[in-house]
Formats: C-alpha cells, sequence, structure tokens
C-alpha cells in the first residue's frame, strides 16, 4: 500500500488492494501529469505578456499623459495587494478542489486584458488592477509540482519552472519591438491574446489533473481551512523569534524597492532615459542572461568560498550600487553599466533561502520561508505604489512621448531617478540589519497551531507546508 493514505489493516481483494495503491485522477489529459504541462502553461502565459512591454509602455503614457508614473505605482500596487491577500486563500482552495480548474482560472484572469489594449486603454488598466485577484498562477503551478515530484526531485523541478520563465522574459519583449515596429503594435496585441488563447485551450485539454481524486472532497461545498487561507498568518509569527525577526526586515528592507523598481524601471528607461523600444527589449534580455549566471554559477562560487551570511551582504553591496547608479545616472551608458550590478544583486534573496533552511530546524521550514514569502507579497503591492508616489512628489512628469532615443528628462538634474535613491537608503538599512544575523543559529519559531493544522489538511504526499510557497529565483529579481 502506497504512502498517499492510511488505511486500517485489512483482507483487501486485488481490486481493493489496486484502488488503494493507484492514485485516481480527475478530468484526464494528455498523458500523466508531470512538470512539462507546468512548464508549457508558465512559458505560454509569461511569453505572451512579454511580447506586450514595449505597446504597454506607450498605451500607458498615452491613457495617463499626467502623473504617468503616479498611476503606473496605483495600478502595479492594487494588483500586488490584492495579489497578496487572495494567494493563500487560492491555494487553500486548490488544496480541495485540485489544480486544474485553478490554473484554468487564474490564466484566464491574468491574461483578460490583454485583448483590451486595443479596444479601450482605460478598460485595460482597470482589468489588471483587479486581476491581481487572480493573478496568482505561480502559487498554483508550484501546487501542481509538488502533487507529482519527491522531495529530491522538487528542487530541479522548481528550478526548470523558473528556468522558464526566465527564457520567455529574455525573448518575448525583443519579438514583440521588433514586430511593433514593422506590422504595428495591434498585430502584437493580437498575437499576444491568441498565445493566451493556447494556453487556455491546452490547459483545457492537455492538462491532467494533479492532485488524486480520493484527496479532495465529493461536493464543491467542503469547508476549507481560513486559518490557511489568511495572508497575515505568517506574518503573524514573525516576532516569535530574534533571528527571524532580523532576516524579515532584511528581506523588507531589500524587496521592498526592488518590487518598486520592477514596475517602474522599464518606463523610466522608455520615457526618461530615452531608450528606444528595441533597446528596452535588449536590455530585459542582457539583464535576465546576466541574472541566469549570476544566480547559479556565481551564487554557488560564493556560497563555497565567502559562506552564506557574506554572499547576503555582498548581494546587498551590489543592490545598494546599481539603486545608487539609476539614481543619479543621467546617460544610456549608464543604464547599462548599472543593469550589470543588478544582475550581480540578484544573488540576495537565494542567498537568504539557503541560510532559513539550513539554519532553521525540519518541521521549521515550512513556517519560516511562509514569512519570508509573505514579506515579499506584501512588498509586491507597496513597492509600487511607493514608487510612483515619490516619482509624483519629485514632480519627474511626461510632457511628450519620444518618437527618438532622446532623453527627456533634464541633464542639469541632480538625482533623475529620486526612487531609485530612495531604494538605496532603504537596502543600506538592510545592509546594517543582515549584519546582527548569525551565521550558524537555529531558528525557533513556535508553531504548534500550524503544525497542528499542516497535519489536518496537508497532503502526505507533499511535504511542503501551507505557509511554503516557493516561487522562481528570477521572478523577483530585476528581469
Amino acid at each position: 500500500i502506497s504512502g498517499h493514505q492510511r488505511v486500517k489493516k485489512r483482507n483487501f481483494t486485488p481490486y481493493q488492494l489496486a484502488w488503494v495503491t493507484i492514485p485516481k485522477f480527475g478530468p484526464q489529459g494528455i498523458g500523466s501529469p508531470s512538470v512539462y504541462h507546468a512548464v508549457i502553461v508558465i512559458f505560454l502565459e509569461f511569453f505572451a505578456w512579454g511580447l506586450l512591454t514595449a505597446p504597454t509602455l506607450v498605451v500607458l503614457h498615452e491613457t495617463f499623459p499626467k502623473h504617468t508614473f503616479l498611476m503606473n505605482g496605483l495600478i502595479q500596487g492594487v494588483k500586488g495587494l490584492l495579489s497578496f491577500l487572495s494567494a493563500p486563500l487560492i491555494g487553500a482552495l486548490s488544496d480541495v478542489w485540485g489544480r486544474k480548474s485553478f490554473l484554468l482560472l487564474t490564466v484566464f484572469f491574468t491574461c483578460a486584458p490583454i485583448p483590451l489594449m486595443k479596444i479601450s486603454p482605460w478598460w485595460y488598466f482597470a482589468v489588471i488592477s483587479v486581476s491581481g485577484v487572480f493573478a496568482v498562477t505561480f502559487s498554483v503551478v508550484f501546487a501542481y509540482v509538488a502533487d507529482i515530484t519527491q522531495e529530491h526531485e522538487r528542487s530541479m523541478a522548481y528550478g526548470l519552472v523558473s528556468a522558464t520563465f526566465a527564457a520567455s522574459l529574455v525573448t518575448s519583449p525583443a519579438i514583440g519591438a521588433y514586430l511593433g515596429r514593422v506590422y504595428g503594435d495591434s498585430l502584437v496585441v493580437v498575437l499576444a491574446t491568441a498565445i493566451a488563447l493556447l494556453d487556455i485551450c491546452f490547459i483545457l485539454v492537455a492538462v491532467p489533473e494533479s492532485l488524486p481524486e480520493k484527496m479532495r472532497p465529493a461536493s464543491w461545498g467542503a469547508p476549507i481551512s481560513w486559518e490557511q487561507a489568511d495572508p497575515f498568518a505568517s506574518l503573524k509569527k514573525v516576532g516569535q523569534d530574534s533571528i527571524v525577526l532580523l532576516i524579515c526586515i532584511t528581506v523588507f528592507l531589500s524587496y521592498l524597492p526592488e518590487a518598486g523598481q520592477y514596475s517602474s524601471f522599464f518606463l523610466y528607461l522608455r520615457q526618461i532615459m530615452g531608450f528606444s523600444s528595441e533597446s528596452v527589449a535588449a536590455f530585459i534580455a542582457v539583464l535576465g542572461i546576466l541574472s541566469i549566471i549570476a544566480q547559479t554559477i556565481v551564487l554557488s562560487l560564493l556560497m563555497r568560498s565567502i559562506g552564506n551570511k557574506n554572499t547576503i551582504l555582498l548581494g546587498l553591496g551590489f543592490q545598494i550600487l546599481q539603486l545608487a547608479w539609476y539614481g543619479f545616472g543621467s546617460e544610456p551608458w549608464m543604464m547599462w553599466a548599472a543593469g550589470a550590478v543588478a544582475a550581480m544583486s540578484s544573488i540576495t534573496f537565494p542567498a537568504v533561502s539557503a541560510l532559513v533552511s539550513r539554519t532553521a530546524d525540519a518541521d521549521q521550514q515550512g513556517v519560516v520561508q511562509g514569512m519570508i514569502t509573505g514579506i515579499r507579497g506584501l512588498c509586491n503591492g507597496l513597492g509600487p505604489a511607493l514608487y510612483g508616489f515619490i516619482f509624483y512628489i519629485f514632480h519627474v512628469e511626461l510632457n511628450e512621448l519620444p518618437m527618438a532615443p532622446v532623453p527627456i528628462t533634464s541633464r542639469n538634474s541632480i538625482i533623475p531617478g529620486p526612487p531609485f535613491l530612495f531604494g538605496a537608503c532603504s537596502v543600506l538599512l538592510a545592509l546594517l540589519v543582515a549584519l546582527f544575523i548569525p551565521e550558524h543559529t537555529n531558528l525557533n519559531v513556535r508553531s504548534s497551531n500550524w503544525k497542528k493544522h499542516c497535519g489536518s489538511h496537508g497532503h502526505p504526499h507533499s511535504p511542503q507546508a501551507p505557509g511554503e510557497a516557493k516561487e522562481p529565483l528570477l521572478q523577483d529579481t530585476n528581469v
């Protein structure tokens, strides 16, 4: 009898034994559930959105000619906060009702704004904001992967999904910029819509359910654990251990500016620094490739040579340098140079995750990782809004849409990018806090309720705690 569920000892007929040992799945797709199904879903979704990188920047300014950065920050901030609030609930519902239906739901609502770009830009940005409620495809995808992999296989499976995410963003903005320049943005929107529909059809037809049918209740009215659905559940445990508190403060102060930077930086390059659409696409591609190298080869070498804590400090130092360079830089070549430094700063969060996994007890992994994930989810909402507000109070506005790569910003401005300088100060505080994190310690978080909850609602075949939501390394970097 497999370990999928415990049964009392009794005499089984061969048919009954087969029913117990072989998990039954819901609506069948093509083949058995595999990591490759999840990889294709992620690639198609982010490839569709990557195509729209250049058109979105143009439509954003045309729709909000005044206070462009403020509106961009508000749109992305509302989306981030809604995602933070809804991700645990959707994860809890998928634990009860299955993954396939929620993959379909999240991909549909995440891609729903795409065709509205040319139909009604106002509705396009409004739907983007509201879509944050369901824009949590990664949460469902990683739950899907956890269902079908053993613990020793999971790291490699997550890495494959992460690499697929990076690959889609490395190639698609350049393709979208080229097609937009040659054939117009309308064709790019139609192509992105078609790829999104292809993703939805792939889920409907080809993706099999990963959650065994016997793990799901017979009716849709089955209760779920509201403790698992509480987005603030992990944050409530932050202050229970001083080391955990230091780590979480470090993550908050360093990821808050990174989340804000990700939401506005490409608009900043396009409209303020005068980058062309092709230059922005090339910047994304180069930064993505360098980040992949930094988070694989360089990170591995640093962890072995200088240790975990020093790697975190080095990553924070690179982040301070690149944010200060973005803040004071007034020439395009400075942005390219700072981008190379930004790729090196992407080693920070993987090093933090490694420090937590190395120092926390086995039964504390999900609790502490869940806290860090909750902190980053909160930053995804606060960071973009904060950057948009700082641009607004420093009167960084756009007067006209540049048709050639000529910077609009004044050459005499002392600080062309005020939010980036603010971000550098925030990361400097994170560096000072990180100095007090010991290299080797045992994290002790009181989690009796958490463990009790895991025992009653977690899946025996998936050792992840409900609060643990491992995300791809590149999702939260400057890519």
